[in-house]
């Protein structure tokens, strides 16, 4: 009777016994013998800072240019922040020479802008270990929430485990502005969700060895950890800081009457006020200054005008209209939408200032009956006028309201 070479099984022992020149295995041994040379390859399988694939600041730029739409100012300092950190990272550090220090970077921005795309899309380039956290889960140790390490341990989960890899990796804590603190007076009583987690976030920024949990949650005595060194680590915060204009137009006196207020403040561009945002302005919502230290590249992202929502409605290469008509031509239907529906779609994420988030749900809102009525029918086109999308946003209970 044929049996396994490796393990000596019958044939009639196992699931699957596949013949060779000379001998036999089964599939226990082929599971066995794969589980060995995954472990053989992973341990072989070290970080090489050379597989990193980087581009100088002006090749990044354009790489972003092609997933977001606008935010020209944003772009340019994401790029150089990041080129400039895996330099850092190439660099052999000497005795004699000057050590190149981290810089962590705080995004600032209404919801919708573009805050998180930024971030997924460098990591997307880089071809780096890179996870998205949010700060409202996190909560200082001993509390109800997620202890600060947990969100090492989403890095790791994305490296794979490979803690040389994570120890190169993006962290992008988003929901920053949650986390401030309610007064902007140090509290006597603890604000174990705010200013706790800020405190416990100054380690994990400026770099420091961390046990990290493996398996995330609430860390115990008994469980094993994993060491990670967070100095190499870049970490990337966004938030809408919702608010935080009345306290730029106060440090800029912009409220304040008299001919020499208004001339000194007449260049001032008072629909935009983030433009002016500065270390200060975060102080003074609720960020504590040391935090503010460990996050040295501050830059802001525009509101979206029409035109902007317009563009990113079809121009990206992961725009929503071509994931729409993507999902169609996979049924052979072809899908258009008129300028006009376009149009109207925009007006809607402008009236309900939704952001371009938002252009999302409202397409979902308008595609939801075609999608479900179209891959059974014998058409083979479909065309979104205005008046289709109009009737089915209005059926939602959502109505764009006509200026008087």
């Amino acid at each position: 009777m044929d049996k396994c070479s490796f393990c000596g099984r019958n044939k009639n022992e196992v699931e699957l016994l596949i013949a060779g020149m000379d001998g036999h295995i089964c599939d226990r041994c082929i599971e066995q013998a794969h589980t060995i040379i995954e472990e053989e390859f992973k341990s072989k399988d070290a970080f090489d800072l050379k597989s990193v694939k980087l581009m100088k600041p002006t090749q990044i730029k354009s790489f972003l240019d092609q997933y977001v739409i606008g935010q020209d100012h944003a772009k340019k300092i994401l790029s150089v922040a990041v080129y400039n950190h895996y330099k850092r990272l190439a660099q052999k550090v000497d005795d004699d020479e000057t050590e190149i220090e981290k810089s962590n970077i705080i995004l600032v921005g209404p919801t919708g802008t573009g805050k998180t795309l930024l971030a997924r899309t460098i990591a997307k380039m880089l071809q780096v270990p890179f996870t998205i956290v949010d700060a409202t889960v996190l909560t200082e140790a001993g509390y109800v929430g997620e202890d600060i390490e947990s969100l090492l341990t989403r890095l790791l989960q994305a490296a794979d485990y490979n803690v040389e890899a994570a120890e190169r990796g993006i962290v992008f804590i988003d929901e920053i502005d949650k986390i401030a603190r309610k007064g902007d007076n140090p509290s006597i009583t603890r604000d174990v969700s705010g200013e706790g987690v800020q405190q416990g976030l100054l380690k994990l920024l400026e770099g420091s060895i961390v046990n990290v949990p493996p398996q995330g949650g609430r860390k115990h005595p008994e469980q094993k950890m994993i060491p990670v060194n967070t100095k190499n680590i870049l970490f990337m915060c966004g938030g809408a800081f919702d608010g935080i204009e009345r306290k730029i137009a106060q440090r800029m006196n912009t409220k304040v009457v008299g001919y020499s207020a208004i001339e000194s403040t007449s260049h001032v561009d008072r629909d935009n006020l983030m433009r002016y945002i500065a270390p200060m302005d975060l102080k003074s919502f609720g960020l504590i200054p040391e935090i503010i230290g460990r996050l040295p590249v501050l830059t802001y992202l525009d509101p979206l005008d029409p035109a902007a929502l317009r563009l990113i409605l079809t121009e990206p290469k992961n725009a929503i209209i071509k994931q729409y008509i993507k999902l169609f031509e996979l049924d052979k239907i072809k899908l258009e939408f008129s300028e006009e529906a376009l149009k109207y779609i925009v007006g809607i994420a402008v009236e309900y200032k939704l952001g371009a988030r938002g252009l999302r749900s409202i397409c979902e809102t308008i595609m939801v009956d075609a999608m479900f009525e179209m891959p059974s029918k014998n058409e083979k086109s479909l065309v979104i006028s205005e008046s289709y999308a109009r009737e089915n946003v209005e059926k939602a209970g959502m109505r764009l309201m006509k200026a008087s």
